[in-house]
Protein backbone atom coordinates (compact mmCIF):
# COMPACT_ATOMS: atom_id res chain seq x y z
CA UNK A 1 0.00 0.00 0.00
CA UNK A 2 1.34 3.44 -0.91
CA UNK A 3 2.33 6.04 1.68
CA UNK A 4 -0.55 8.40 0.65
CA UNK A 5 -3.12 5.64 1.13
CA UNK A 6 -1.69 4.77 4.56
CA UNK A 7 -1.87 8.47 5.55
CA UNK A 8 -5.52 8.69 4.49
CA UNK A 9 -6.38 5.48 6.37
CA UNK A 10 -4.93 6.94 9.57
CA UNK A 11 -6.92 10.18 9.32
CA UNK A 12 -10.21 10.90 11.07
CA UNK A 13 -13.34 11.71 9.08
CA UNK A 14 -12.93 15.44 9.76
CA UNK A 15 -9.32 15.31 8.54
CA UNK A 16 -10.40 13.50 5.39
CA UNK A 17 -13.10 16.11 4.80
CA UNK A 18 -10.57 18.94 5.22
CA UNK A 19 -8.18 17.13 2.87
CA UNK A 20 -10.92 17.03 0.23
CA UNK A 21 -11.94 20.64 0.87
CA UNK A 22 -8.36 21.85 0.31
CA UNK A 23 -8.47 20.34 -3.18
CA UNK A 24 -11.53 22.43 -4.08
CA UNK A 25 -10.08 25.68 -5.45
CA UNK A 26 -13.45 27.44 -5.63
CA UNK A 27 -14.20 26.62 -1.98
CA UNK A 28 -10.79 27.95 -0.96
CA UNK A 29 -11.50 31.13 -2.93
CA UNK A 30 -14.76 31.46 -1.00
CA UNK A 31 -12.94 30.93 2.30
CA UNK A 32 -10.44 33.63 1.36
CA UNK A 33 -13.25 36.13 0.72
CA UNK A 34 -14.99 35.20 3.98
CA UNK A 35 -11.85 35.47 6.11
CA UNK A 36 -10.97 38.79 4.44
CA UNK A 37 -14.45 40.11 5.23
CA UNK A 38 -14.16 38.92 8.84
CA UNK A 39 -10.81 40.68 9.18
CA UNK A 40 -12.27 43.92 7.79
CA UNK A 41 -15.25 43.67 10.15
CA UNK A 42 -13.18 42.85 13.25
CA UNK A 43 -10.55 45.55 12.73
CA UNK A 44 -13.35 47.98 11.91
CA UNK A 45 -12.50 51.70 12.03
CA UNK A 46 -8.82 50.98 12.62
CA UNK A 47 -8.22 50.10 8.97
CA UNK A 48 -10.83 52.28 7.27
CA UNK A 49 -9.70 55.52 5.59
CA UNK A 50 -12.50 57.22 7.54
CA UNK A 51 -12.14 55.99 11.13
CA UNK A 52 -15.04 58.01 12.55
CA UNK A 53 -18.09 56.19 13.99
CA UNK A 54 -20.07 54.57 11.14
CA UNK A 55 -17.64 56.24 8.68
CA UNK A 56 -20.09 59.12 8.60
CA UNK A 57 -17.74 62.09 8.11
CA UNK A 58 -19.70 64.22 5.63
CA UNK A 59 -18.07 66.91 3.47
CA UNK A 60 -20.88 68.22 1.29
CA UNK A 61 -18.56 70.21 -0.99
CA UNK A 62 -17.09 66.97 -2.42
CA UNK A 63 -20.20 64.89 -3.07
CA UNK A 64 -20.21 62.14 -5.76
CA UNK A 65 -16.57 62.54 -6.69
CA UNK A 66 -15.04 59.83 -8.90
CA UNK A 67 -12.63 57.10 -7.68
CA UNK A 68 -9.10 58.34 -7.10
CA UNK A 69 -10.29 61.87 -6.29
CA UNK A 70 -7.86 63.95 -4.19
CA UNK A 71 -8.48 67.19 -2.36
CA UNK A 72 -6.62 69.41 0.09
CA UNK A 73 -8.21 69.45 3.54
CA UNK A 74 -7.86 71.98 6.34
CA UNK A 75 -8.39 70.55 9.82
CA UNK A 76 -9.77 73.18 12.21
CA UNK A 77 -9.75 72.26 15.89
CA UNK A 78 -13.21 72.23 17.45
CA UNK A 79 -13.64 74.54 20.44
CA UNK A 80 -14.72 71.81 22.83
CA UNK A 81 -13.16 69.76 25.59
CA UNK A 82 -11.57 66.48 24.64
CA UNK A 83 -13.72 63.47 25.43
CA UNK A 84 -12.32 60.49 27.30
CA UNK A 85 -12.94 57.48 25.09
CA UNK A 86 -11.98 53.95 26.09
CA UNK A 87 -9.67 51.85 23.96
CA UNK A 88 -12.53 49.43 23.25
CA UNK A 89 -14.74 52.24 21.90
CA UNK A 90 -11.94 53.46 19.64
CA UNK A 91 -11.27 49.90 18.41
CA UNK A 92 -14.86 48.82 17.86
CA UNK A 93 -16.80 52.01 17.07
CA UNK A 94 -14.22 54.60 16.05
CA UNK A 95 -13.33 58.02 17.35
CA UNK A 96 -15.22 61.19 16.52
CA UNK A 97 -13.02 63.86 14.92
CA UNK A 98 -11.99 66.65 17.27
CA UNK A 99 -11.61 68.91 14.24
CA UNK A 100 -13.77 70.22 11.42
CA UNK A 101 -12.75 69.37 7.87
CA UNK A 102 -12.79 72.12 5.26
CA UNK A 103 -11.92 71.28 1.63
CA UNK A 104 -9.73 74.01 0.19
CA UNK A 105 -8.71 75.08 -3.30
CA UNK A 106 -5.99 77.53 -2.30
CA UNK A 107 -4.61 79.09 0.87
CA UNK A 108 -2.26 81.82 2.02
CA UNK A 109 -0.85 82.92 5.37
CA UNK A 110 -1.42 86.59 6.18
CA UNK A 111 0.10 87.53 9.54
CA UNK A 112 -1.81 85.68 12.28
CA UNK A 113 -4.48 84.47 9.86
CA UNK A 114 -4.82 81.69 7.32
CA UNK A 115 -6.90 82.78 4.34
CA UNK A 116 -8.43 79.97 2.28
CA UNK A 117 -10.60 79.61 -0.80
CA UNK A 118 -13.06 76.76 -0.25
CA UNK A 119 -13.14 73.97 -2.83
CA UNK A 120 -16.27 73.85 -5.01
CA UNK A 121 -15.37 71.28 -7.67
CA UNK A 122 -16.28 73.61 -10.53
CA UNK A 123 -13.98 74.19 -13.50
CA UNK A 124 -13.62 77.76 -12.30
CA UNK A 125 -13.53 77.20 -8.58
CA UNK A 126 -14.74 80.64 -7.43
CA UNK A 127 -15.11 79.41 -3.84
CA UNK A 128 -15.92 81.25 -0.64
CA UNK A 129 -13.02 83.13 0.97
CA UNK A 130 -12.65 82.43 4.68
CA UNK A 131 -10.17 83.63 7.26
CA UNK A 132 -9.01 81.61 10.30
CA UNK A 133 -6.79 82.69 13.17
CA UNK A 134 -3.84 80.28 13.18
CA UNK A 135 -4.13 79.69 16.93
CA UNK A 136 -7.79 78.74 16.56
CA UNK A 137 -6.84 76.16 13.92
CA UNK A 138 -4.41 74.28 16.16
CA UNK A 139 -5.98 74.73 19.63
CA UNK A 140 -9.42 74.62 21.18
CA UNK A 141 -9.70 78.29 22.22
CA UNK A 142 -11.73 79.23 25.28
CA UNK A 143 -12.57 82.64 23.84
CA UNK A 144 -11.38 84.82 21.00
CA UNK A 145 -9.14 87.11 23.05
CA UNK A 146 -5.94 86.23 21.23
CA UNK A 147 -3.18 88.76 21.87
CA UNK A 148 -0.29 89.26 19.46
CA UNK A 149 3.00 90.67 20.71
CA UNK A 150 6.52 90.55 19.26
CA UNK A 151 5.87 87.58 16.96
CA UNK A 152 4.07 85.57 19.67
CA UNK A 153 0.41 84.78 20.39
CA UNK A 154 -1.04 84.62 23.91
CA UNK A 155 -4.38 82.91 24.51
CA UNK A 156 -6.25 80.50 26.79
CA UNK A 157 -7.33 77.00 25.69
CA UNK A 158 -10.66 75.42 26.54
CA UNK A 159 -9.13 73.41 29.39
CA UNK A 160 -7.90 76.60 31.10
CA UNK A 161 -4.27 76.40 30.02
CA UNK A 162 -2.41 79.56 28.95
CA UNK A 163 -0.37 79.39 25.76
CA UNK A 164 2.51 81.60 24.62
CA UNK A 165 3.60 80.38 21.16
CA UNK A 166 5.57 81.91 18.32
CA UNK A 167 3.62 82.65 15.15
CA UNK A 168 6.24 80.86 13.07
CA UNK A 169 5.84 77.73 15.19
CA UNK A 170 2.05 77.78 14.72
CA UNK A 171 2.45 78.19 10.96
CA UNK A 172 4.84 75.22 10.90
CA UNK A 173 2.41 73.11 12.95
CA UNK A 174 -0.46 73.92 10.57
CA UNK A 175 1.56 73.04 7.48
CA UNK A 176 2.64 69.74 9.03
CA UNK A 177 -0.56 68.56 10.75
CA UNK A 178 -3.57 70.62 9.67
CA UNK A 179 -3.09 70.96 5.92
CA UNK A 180 -3.35 67.48 4.40
CA UNK A 181 -4.12 65.96 1.02
CA UNK A 182 -6.77 63.28 1.18
CA UNK A 183 -7.35 60.64 -1.48
CA UNK A 184 -10.68 58.85 -1.96
CA UNK A 185 -9.83 55.54 -3.63
CA UNK A 186 -13.47 54.74 -4.55
CA UNK A 187 -14.66 58.33 -4.59
CA UNK A 188 -17.36 59.87 -2.38
CA UNK A 189 -21.09 59.24 -2.04
CA UNK A 190 -23.95 61.74 -2.37
CA UNK A 191 -23.25 63.04 1.14
CA UNK A 192 -19.51 63.53 0.64
CA UNK A 193 -18.52 60.44 2.62
CA UNK A 194 -15.67 58.11 1.70
CA UNK A 195 -17.34 55.30 -0.30
CA UNK A 196 -14.59 52.76 0.44
CA UNK A 197 -15.01 53.31 4.19
CA UNK A 198 -18.79 52.97 3.92
CA UNK A 199 -18.45 49.68 2.03
CA UNK A 200 -15.99 48.38 4.63
CA UNK A 201 -18.33 49.44 7.44
CA UNK A 202 -21.18 47.57 5.74
CA UNK A 203 -19.23 44.31 6.01
CA UNK A 204 -19.95 44.15 9.74
CA UNK A 205 -23.72 44.31 9.21
CA UNK A 206 -23.73 41.60 6.53
CA UNK A 207 -21.60 39.19 8.54
CA UNK A 208 -23.39 39.83 11.81
CA UNK A 209 -26.88 39.42 10.36
CA UNK A 210 -25.75 36.12 8.85
CA UNK A 211 -24.22 34.91 12.11
CA UNK A 212 -27.18 35.86 14.33
CA UNK A 213 -29.73 34.57 11.84
CA UNK A 214 -27.97 31.24 11.40
CA UNK A 215 -27.56 30.88 15.17
CA UNK A 216 -31.29 31.47 15.76
CA UNK A 217 -32.24 29.13 12.93
CA UNK A 218 -29.96 26.39 14.29
CA UNK A 219 -31.34 26.63 17.82
CA UNK A 220 -34.97 26.49 16.69
CA UNK A 221 -34.49 24.15 13.72
CA UNK A 222 -32.34 21.54 15.46
CA UNK A 223 -34.59 21.49 18.54
CA UNK A 224 -37.88 21.09 16.65
CA UNK A 225 -36.40 18.76 14.02
CA UNK A 226 -34.83 16.49 16.65
CA UNK A 227 -37.99 16.29 18.74
CA UNK A 228 -40.15 15.66 15.68
CA UNK A 229 -37.95 12.94 14.18
CA UNK A 230 -37.07 11.13 17.37
CA UNK A 231 -40.44 10.98 19.15
CA UNK A 232 -42.69 10.91 16.05
CA UNK A 233 -46.39 10.40 16.76
CA UNK A 234 -48.61 13.33 17.67
CA UNK A 235 -45.64 15.58 18.43
CA UNK A 236 -44.30 15.00 14.91
CA UNK A 237 -47.72 15.83 13.44
CA UNK A 238 -47.94 19.15 15.31
CA UNK A 239 -44.39 20.23 14.50
CA UNK A 240 -44.72 19.24 10.84
CA UNK A 241 -47.99 21.17 10.58
CA UNK A 242 -46.25 24.25 11.97
CA UNK A 243 -43.28 23.76 9.63
CA UNK A 244 -45.57 23.46 6.60
CA UNK A 245 -47.46 26.62 7.58
CA UNK A 246 -44.26 28.65 7.90
CA UNK A 247 -42.87 27.03 4.73
CA UNK A 248 -45.91 28.15 2.73
CA UNK A 249 -45.34 31.85 3.51
CA UNK A 250 -42.88 33.66 1.17
CA UNK A 251 -39.70 34.32 3.14
CA UNK A 252 -39.33 37.99 2.26
CA UNK A 253 -42.96 38.75 3.10
CA UNK A 254 -42.64 36.96 6.43
CA UNK A 255 -39.45 38.87 7.25
CA UNK A 256 -41.13 42.17 6.37
CA UNK A 257 -44.13 41.30 8.57
CA UNK A 258 -41.93 40.39 11.55
CA UNK A 259 -39.79 43.50 11.03
CA UNK A 260 -42.83 45.75 10.94
CA UNK A 261 -44.12 44.10 14.12
CA UNK A 262 -40.80 44.44 15.99
CA UNK A 263 -39.95 47.87 14.57
CA UNK A 264 -37.23 49.15 12.27
CA UNK A 265 -33.66 48.61 13.38
CA UNK A 266 -30.59 46.40 13.23
CA UNK A 267 -31.48 43.88 15.91
CA UNK A 268 -35.03 43.59 14.64
CA UNK A 269 -33.68 42.55 11.24
CA UNK A 270 -31.37 39.97 12.81
CA UNK A 271 -34.24 38.39 14.75
CA UNK A 272 -36.70 38.57 11.85
CA UNK A 273 -34.35 36.85 9.40
CA UNK A 274 -33.44 34.17 11.97
CA UNK A 275 -37.08 33.40 12.71
CA UNK A 276 -37.72 32.63 9.04
CA UNK A 277 -34.69 30.44 8.26
CA UNK A 278 -35.13 27.60 10.74
CA UNK A 279 -37.58 25.63 8.58
CA UNK A 280 -34.93 24.15 6.26
CA UNK A 281 -32.81 23.14 9.23
CA UNK A 282 -35.77 21.51 10.99
CA UNK A 283 -36.77 19.50 7.90
CA UNK A 284 -33.26 18.17 7.33
CA UNK A 285 -32.68 17.33 11.00
CA UNK A 286 -36.06 15.56 11.17
CA UNK A 287 -35.29 13.47 8.11
CA UNK A 288 -31.88 12.47 9.42
CA UNK A 289 -33.33 11.73 12.85
CA UNK A 290 -35.98 9.43 11.39
CA UNK A 291 -33.24 7.45 9.65
CA UNK A 292 -30.72 7.31 12.48
CA UNK A 293 -33.13 6.51 15.31
CA UNK A 294 -33.47 2.96 13.92
CA UNK A 295 -29.71 2.31 13.79
CA UNK A 296 -28.00 -0.25 15.96
CA UNK A 297 -26.00 2.28 18.03
CA UNK A 298 -29.25 3.97 19.09
CA UNK A 299 -30.79 0.65 20.08
CA UNK A 300 -27.62 -0.11 22.04
CA UNK A 301 -27.94 3.20 23.86
CA UNK A 302 -31.52 2.42 24.82
CA UNK A 303 -30.48 -1.04 26.02
CA UNK A 304 -27.79 0.53 28.23
CA UNK A 305 -30.41 2.77 29.82
CA UNK A 306 -29.28 6.08 28.32
CA UNK A 307 -31.82 8.89 28.54
CA UNK A 308 -33.49 10.14 25.38
CA UNK A 309 -31.74 13.51 25.77
CA UNK A 310 -28.33 11.82 25.86
CA UNK A 311 -29.13 9.66 22.84
CA UNK A 312 -30.34 12.67 20.86
CA UNK A 313 -27.61 15.18 21.72
CA UNK A 314 -24.56 12.93 22.19
CA UNK A 315 -25.16 10.12 19.73
CA UNK A 316 -27.55 11.17 16.96
CA UNK A 317 -26.99 14.92 16.45
CA UNK A 318 -23.20 14.60 15.90
CA UNK A 319 -24.05 12.42 12.88
CA UNK A 320 -26.42 15.09 11.55
CA UNK A 321 -23.99 18.01 11.68
CA UNK A 322 -22.65 17.49 8.16
CA UNK A 323 -25.88 18.39 6.31
CA UNK A 324 -26.64 21.09 8.91
CA UNK A 325 -23.29 22.79 8.26
CA UNK A 326 -24.01 22.85 4.53
CA UNK A 327 -27.48 24.34 5.06
CA UNK A 328 -26.04 26.91 7.48
CA UNK A 329 -23.61 28.12 4.81
CA UNK A 330 -26.45 28.52 2.30
CA UNK A 331 -28.66 30.21 4.93
CA UNK A 332 -25.80 32.60 5.71
CA UNK A 333 -25.79 33.70 2.07
CA UNK A 334 -29.59 33.98 2.03
CA UNK A 335 -29.53 36.11 5.20
CA UNK A 336 -27.12 38.57 3.57
CA UNK A 337 -29.43 38.87 0.55
CA UNK A 338 -32.53 39.33 2.69
CA UNK A 339 -30.86 42.00 4.86
CA UNK A 340 -29.71 43.85 1.75
CA UNK A 341 -33.25 43.73 0.37
CA UNK A 342 -34.75 45.04 3.61
CA UNK A 343 -32.22 47.86 3.80
CA UNK A 344 -32.91 48.73 0.17
CA UNK A 345 -36.62 49.00 1.00
CA UNK A 346 -35.83 51.19 4.02
CA UNK A 347 -37.08 48.81 6.72
CA UNK A 348 -33.73 47.34 7.69
CA UNK A 349 -30.86 48.99 9.54
CA UNK A 350 -31.47 52.74 9.67
CA UNK A 351 -29.15 55.61 8.62
CA UNK A 352 -26.46 56.63 9.24
CA UNK A 353 -25.58 52.95 9.73
CA UNK A 354 -23.70 51.71 6.65
CA UNK A 355 -25.36 48.77 4.89
CA UNK A 356 -24.78 47.67 1.33
CA UNK A 357 -28.49 47.57 0.52
CA UNK A 358 -28.98 51.10 1.83
CA UNK A 359 -26.00 52.39 -0.17
CA UNK A 360 -27.59 50.95 -3.33
CA UNK A 361 -30.93 52.56 -2.45
CA UNK A 362 -29.31 55.96 -1.88
CA UNK A 363 -27.58 55.91 -5.25
CA UNK A 364 -29.97 53.96 -7.50
CA UNK A 365 -30.74 57.16 -9.38
CA UNK A 366 -27.11 57.39 -10.54
CA UNK A 367 -27.30 54.11 -12.52
CA UNK A 368 -28.45 55.99 -15.64
CA UNK A 369 -25.72 58.61 -15.23
CA UNK A 370 -21.96 58.47 -15.53
CA UNK A 371 -21.70 57.58 -11.84
CA UNK A 372 -23.41 54.19 -11.86
CA UNK A 373 -20.50 52.73 -9.84
CA UNK A 374 -22.02 54.32 -6.71
CA UNK A 375 -24.74 51.64 -6.84
CA UNK A 376 -22.77 48.94 -8.66
CA UNK A 377 -19.88 48.67 -6.17
CA UNK A 378 -22.05 47.74 -3.15
CA UNK A 379 -23.92 45.38 -5.49
CA UNK A 380 -20.66 43.61 -6.30
CA UNK A 381 -19.86 43.44 -2.58
CA UNK A 382 -23.14 41.59 -1.99
CA UNK A 383 -22.51 39.29 -4.97
CA UNK A 384 -19.02 38.31 -3.83
CA UNK A 385 -20.09 37.72 -0.22
CA UNK A 386 -23.06 35.56 -1.20
CA UNK A 387 -20.98 33.70 -3.80
CA UNK A 388 -18.31 32.99 -1.19
CA UNK A 389 -20.74 31.28 1.18
CA UNK A 390 -22.36 29.32 -1.67
CA UNK A 391 -18.96 28.08 -2.84
CA UNK A 392 -17.95 27.10 0.69
CA UNK A 393 -21.30 25.38 1.26
CA UNK A 394 -20.92 23.36 -1.94
CA UNK A 395 -17.33 22.55 -1.05
CA UNK A 396 -18.27 21.33 2.43
CA UNK A 397 -21.10 19.26 0.95
CA UNK A 398 -18.68 17.51 -1.44
CA UNK A 399 -16.06 17.08 1.30
CA UNK A 400 -18.55 15.41 3.64
CA UNK A 401 -20.00 13.18 0.91
CA UNK A 402 -19.32 9.63 2.06
CA UNK A 403 -19.84 8.34 -1.49
CA UNK A 404 -16.84 10.29 -2.73
CA UNK A 405 -13.90 7.90 -3.15
CA UNK A 406 -11.54 10.12 -5.10
CA UNK A 407 -8.91 10.14 -2.40
CA UNK A 408 -9.88 7.00 -0.46
CA UNK A 409 -7.63 3.96 -0.63
CA UNK A 410 -8.66 1.18 -2.99
CA UNK A 411 -9.29 -2.30 -1.61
Amino acid sequence: MSKDKKDIQSKSLSQIAWHRLKKNKLALFGLFIIFSAILIAVLGPNIRPDGTPLSNDQILEITTQKPGFTVDILKVKKNQKEKNISFWEIFSVGEENDFSTVPIYDYNFEGVNLVIEKYTGNKVNNGQIKKYNIANIVYAIDHNDIIESNGFLDFYTIDGGKQHIAIEELVSMIKENNLVTKKYYLGTDKYGRDLLSRLMAGTWISLFVGFISVFISLVIGITLGALSGYYRGWLDDIIMWFINVVWSIPTLLLVIAITMALGKGTWQVFIAVGLTMWVEVARVVRGQMLSLREKEFVEAGRALGFTNARIIFKHILPNVLGPVIVISAINFAAAILIEAGLSFLGIGAQPPLATWGKIIAEHKGYIITGKAYLAILPGFAIIFMVLAFVLVGNGVRDALDSKSVDDMPSV
